[in-house]
């Protein structure tokens, strides 16, 4: 047997109809989505299924239904194959999926508490005065300085080392398009992204304070399934310290390709990318192209491990 890890995809994965095969097909996926229903008290499932695009791309709904469509397709997998991951992780977001897989958290604690902390993400910097570019082509210490030279007494600073030539940078409206100018200067690209706020940076500091209450209000089990955390791309098996590494996740970058080389210098053979898109198995092939990689969304993309 390949030891495998399950990897959970974040924001900008979602897309209208994710779930929707195995909402109809299989009775543990649609239990998970009317699950999420009941929980939030609308139709998230509709939203997915449904659309509109528009209302699916609000941060606060996104959340939840990238979420919904992940533990869907995660109990559709284990439930028809068996398998089960030696390691998991997730990406921002994700790493919600992945504590709902690891067992530290419920899905309905984990699917109300991501509904909220979109809302807290958004409402942390007013619309206008976050943004959030990818620099690529450049290595971590020239973005690092790049965002020094160019801040001007703004936040500005790395917000998601993805994967060898793209990096992602956050802060104020006005320093990230300086930051991108300085980039095409040095004969580089900076592609400014369609998001509605600075993720993971030390704008997001008030959307963790008001994250933290609501933490404190859900149980945190053992893992069962050790988790390799966004913040410090090592592995926990701590329920201890899950809620002080969420919080911190807020405001702090992603380090997802320290995760994943981390997580393949423990030995793991095969990345599963579970949940909707493809995403995170692009970044694998540039993170290290030689390890297998597979994703479970669909019918057609589980019928490839039968």
């Amino acid at each position: 047997m390949k030891r495998i890890s399950f990897i959970f995809p974040g924001q900008g994965s979602q897309y209208v109809g994710m779930g929707r095969e195995f909402y109809d097909n299989f009775k543990v996926a649609k239990e998970v989505f009317e699950e999420a229903d009941d929980m939030l008290h609308f139709s998230i499932s509709a939203l997915c299924f449904q659309g509109p695009e528009e209302t699916l791309k609000l941060t606060e709904n996104t959340q939840p239904a990238i979420l919904t469509a992940s533990i869907a397709a995660l109990r559709v997998f284990q439930t028809e194959k068996g398998m089960n991951p030696e390691l998991t992780a997730g990406h921002s977001l994700g790493e919600y999926s992945a504590l709902v897989a690891s067992g530290a958290i419920t899905f309905v604690d984990a699917v109300q508490t991501v509904r909220l902390r979109g809302k807290f993400m958004q409402e942390a910097v007013p619309v206008g005065e976050g943004a959030m570019a990818a620099i690529l082509g450049m290595g971590r210490d020239q973005v690092e300085e790049l965002c020094q030279e160019v801040s001007s007494g703004e936040v500005l600073s790395p917000a998601n080392f993805n994967c060898p030539g793209q990096i992602v940078i956050a802060g104020h409206t006005k320093a990230v398009h300086r930051a991108i100018e300085g980039v095409k200067q040095k004969g580089k690209k900076g592609v400014l992204l369609p998001v509605s706020a600075p993720f993971h940076s030390p704008l997001m500091k008030a959307a963790g304070d008001r994250l933290e209450k609501e933490l404190e209000k859900i149980s945190i089990k053992d893992l069962k399934v050790p988790v390799v955390t966004n913040v410090e791309a090592e592995i926990n098996t701590s329920k201890d310290r899950v809620k002080p590494l969420l919080i911190a996740q807020v405001s702090n970058p992603v380090r997802w390709e320290e995760s994943i080389r981390k997580m393949i210098h423990e030995g793991i053979e095969q990345f599963l990318e579970v949940g909707p898109g493809k995403v995170l198995s692009g970044l694998m092939k540039r993170i290290d192209s030689q390890v297998e990689t597979g994703n479970i969304e669909d019918l057609q993309s589980l019928k490839k491990f039968s």
